[in-house]
């Protein structure tokens, strides 16, 4: 019994020996971009912040030990992307250690909201609704309202380690930054600060944020000149007093808002230096921060001003590009797409505010493909993918990159070049704004 059922299982074997080489000769299918985007997909449970988020364990190894990670949107105004972006700063706070909200709007902007968050000084709807106006009209809305809220609420349970909110944008300087700035300075020589005050005379603003930037934009270039000037000379002084680091910093914060002015817009090639000058100075303000107060930091931008490569010869480099010259793999940038949905935006005149409605994704477009992953909703790692998706990923092709205004695009996208994660949502939602 012993030899004959030796026997049966050695037959078994050489018989099975015999049938595997033969099946290994038999090549499987390549799989196809689709395929591949499949095995690389970790679904998403929902975009809305609370609750259960072990769904974005896969996120958190994504992002590794990043100090800065930007998170980008398709459309400056939907309410999935604005929700999701809360949503995943909750959970970086919570389990990752990130302290910081940086935001595309004003430096003094965040100054304001970072009070109110830290302190609880002031109202956060009024806030948003001085501050958030014409370039920055879309953030005043339900969504970022819910948000800073829950900071707020975050550091009265935890005030010896607050989260903190910062804006990185250039286009405005509220009048409380040139009296601080004044302030500070002639409290320790108070030659340099009547200096200082005369420096600025004609620059604070005295009129609504949005009335300040529409006129700003009307004056003469050489008005706009003289005026930089005077904020360069300002910042030198400033620096010569010895101020400390937040002052110079607000006194810099002022410059740079006359030096974006500083350009002649009739002129394309002086526009393409504007928009290099600005995302140079976004990434320079988040730099700033991040290395002044050692906290981690989401950043919330478009798409395009998270990513690495512009799209627009208008746009010669982008914030994401100087993140990456100054911290190198410590900044990591998530963009996102969408199928279908809608979105607000003003006309291609500029004249009123409207919501629009796009899709289904168009054949050839980068969407169209990313929608037929079996996941609804879902994010990937567009450096770790394999092929053919990672050769597909490096290709340009149609994408949503919508702006403030509209029509706007599809523009010529190659994600992988651009990203390095994707988050990819099948439909959209217009955002609520408030106080319209």
């Amino acid at each position: 019994m012993t030899w004959k059922r030796t026997s049966t299982i050695l037959t078994l074997l050489i018989t099975l020996g015999t049938v595997v080489p033969a099946a290994a000769t038999t090549r499987a299918p390549a799989p196809t971009v689709v395929e591949t985007l499949d095995r690389a997909a970790h679904p998403l449970r929902t975009v809305e912040p609370g609750g259960d988020t072990r769904d974005l364990r896969p996120l958190d190894r994504m992002i590794a030990d990043a100090e800065v990670v930007g998170v980008g949107e398709a459309t400056h105004s939907s309410h999935e992307f604005f929700a999701l972006k809360d949503r995943i700063f909750r959970h970086l706070v919570e389990k990752k250690g990130f302290r910081t909200f940086a935001l595309e709007a004003p430096w003094s902007t965040g100054l304001r909201l970072d009070d109110y968050v830290v302190h609880g000084k002031g109202d956060p709807r009024r806030i948003m609704r001085e501050e958030f106006q014409r370039d920055y009209l879309w953030w005043n809305n339900t969504d970022y309202l819910r948000l800073v809220e829950w900071m707020r609420a975050y550091n009265v349970r935890h005030p010896a380690d607050p989260v903190r909110f910062i804006g990185d944008d250039t286009a405005w300087t509220g009048p409380e930054v040139y009296d601080e700035v004044v302030a500070r300075v002639a409290a320790a020589d108070p030659a340099s600060g009547e200096r200082l005050n005369g420096l600025y005379r004609g620059l604070r603003p005295t009129v609504p944020t949005g009335t300040y930037i529409e006129s700003y934009l009307g004056k003469p270039y050489a008005e706009r000149r003289e005026m930089a000037e005077r904020t360069g000379e300002a910042l030198e002084l400033v620096r010569r007093t010895g101020a400390d680091e937040g002052t110079v910093q607000d006194a810099t914060a002022i410059d740079r808002t006359a030096r974006q002015y500083a350009f002649d817009f009739e002129e394309p090639g002086q526009i393409a230096e504007a928009m290099r000058y600005r995302d140079q100075a976004m990434a320079a303000n988040v730099l700033w921060w991040q290395r002044h107060t050692g906290t981690k930091v989401l950043l919330s931008a478009h798409d395009a001003h998270v990513g690495y490569e512009s799209y627009d010869p208008a746009y010669p480099k982008m914030q994401g590009a100087f993140l990456r010259d100054g911290l190198g793999a410590a900044y990591v940038n998530i963009g996102l797409t969408f199928d279908r949905g809608s979105f607000n935006a003003t006309d291609q005149d500029e004249t009123a505010v409207r919501r629009w409605t796009v899709g289904p994704a168009a054949p050839g477009s980068n969407e169209r493909t990313l929608d037929r992953v079996r996941y609804r909703d879902y994010a990937v790692d567009l450096r770790t993918v394999g092929s053919p998706a990672r050769t597909w990923l490096r290709r340009a092709r149609p994408t949503y990159r919508i702006g403030t205004a509209y029509p706007d695009g599809p523009h010529d996208v190659a994600l992988a070049r651009t990203h390095d994660i994707l988050i990819h949502l099948h439909r959209v939602t217009a955002a609520r704004l408030r106080d319209r």
